[in-house]
């Protein structure tokens, strides 16, 4: 009988899951593709797509045990097992929407929840280290299922003296790179990244960060004026005056400066700067408040774009995804800064932007699988490519 691995190392094409449950907190994203090759050569067949809310009380946990000051290890432990069983009832329904049985699957490619990310070297017991933390136990999630599972990705790129993000440019690359156009995409999640693809350009040629925060501000002030999860299609925002004088303050951040390699996420862009935003308002109203955050986005993005960019690779074209795309004052501010380059989605492109991040993921599993290193050197600054994730094989 062919070991387990062999056989899915063998396999001409793979029918995988990939899961992503990124830095909103808003819930889980979960795409059956059919996919075959490698690199350049990828195929991807979408199946099916979903997207799981999390139900308030996990949010709510995630939410604590994301934060130092209220996090538990005792929480930590549970919810690694927790999200686990999350993950296996999303899988079931992503399955059951693609019409298919859990023993058509070959593999998963699970994110993970991240809990804390700490990109710049930082003292630990007498050494300068960094890490990275996903939740969501790969293992557990395999066992659960009986299928194999690519989990925890960016641990390897770590290890390199990489920051372990962003990730998502390998999918970029292999999409979207193209002969005559040097393309940029931008993903706006919790974080917006931009990743910028050479015209021609090989894999070593990508660029890609953390430009700073997206829905993930915007969101919490939605929460606190409003009692809203998020500001539907951005009309909220549209409402409001932006501060020019508080925006010229919050985009005064160190963070904006910093030369790429860099990543960032909750611990610096969460409760706390929210916290401080709101103490920095002053007589605004709410409405003025959500735009002037929109804002921030939009000129963060484009001053990423004009400071490390614009001069030597000018863009042909702007390429957005995440579920930033569907606020239509951030988009309308994104167009008019980018002007004249098009702004577009990636639908444009016959890709589902809603389960982009999600089908990336399942990409670096089947990768992984074939033995492909999908880090990018030139976008995480680790020393070498590696592969990325630990397999979890189930009997």
């Amino acid at each position: 009988m062919m070991p387990p691995l062999k056989r899915l190392w063998e396999a001409e094409s793979r029918l995988v899951v990939g899961l992503m449950s990124g830095t909103s907190l808003d819930g889980i994203d979960a795409a059956v593709a059919r996919l075959s090759g490698r690199g350049r050569a990828l195929q991807i067949e979408q199946k099916a797509f979903v997207t799981v809310p999390y139900p308030d009380e996990l949010r709510a946990m995630l939410l604590a045990n994301s934060a130092p000051d209220t996090s538990s290890v005792f929480d930590l432990s549970q919810l690694n097992v927790r999200l686990a069983h999350v993950y296996a009832d999303v899988v079931r329904q992503a399955v059951g929407a693609a019409d298919m049985a859990l023993a058509d699957l070959d593999l998963i490619g699970s994110h993970g929840q991240t809990v804390h990310h700490i990109p710049d070297a930082t003292a630990c017991a007498g050494q300068r280290i960094t890490s990275t933390l996903q939740i969501g136990d790969p293992s557990v999630l395999a066992n659960l299922l009986g299928v194999p599972v690519v989990g925890d990705f960016r641990v390897a790129d770590m290890a390199l003296g990489g920051q372990g993000a962003p990730l998502v440019p390998y999918f970029d690359y292999v999409y979207f790179a193209d002969e005559s156009e040097t393309r940029g995409l931008l993903n706006l999640g919790g974080i917006a990244n931009l990743s910028v693809l050479p015209a021609s350009g090989g894999a070593d040629e990508v660029t890609a960060f953390d430009t700073g925060p997206a829905n993930m501000v915007m969101d919490a002030l939605a929460r606190h004026f409003f009692g809203q999860s998020y500001d539907t299609h951005g009309a909220l925002a549209a409402q409001g005056i932006i501060s020019n004088t508080l925006l010229a303050q919050l985009l005064a951040d160190p963070y904006f400066e910093q030369s790429p390699p860099k990543s960032t996420g909750r611990e610096r862009y969460g409760a706390p700067f929210v916290k401080k935003l709101l103490a920095q308002a002053g007589d605004l109203s709410p409405h003025d408040l959500l735009a002037t955050a929109t804002m921030l986005t939009v000129a963060s993005v484009y001053q990423s774009y004009a400071r490390f960019f614009r001069d030597h690779q000018p863009l042909d074209v702007l390429i957005i995804s995440g579920g930033g795309r569907h606020n239509d004052f951030l988009l309308q501010k994104l167009t008019d800064s980018f002007a004249p380059i098009p702004v577009r989605t990636v639908d444009d492109y016959g890709l589902d932007a809603d389960a982009k991040e999600a089908l990336c993921f399942a990409v670096l599993a089947h990768e992984t699988i074939n033995g492909v290193t999908t880090n990018l050197p030139s976008v995480t600054g680790a020393s070498r490519g590696t592969l990325l994730g630990k397999i979890c094989m189930p009997l």
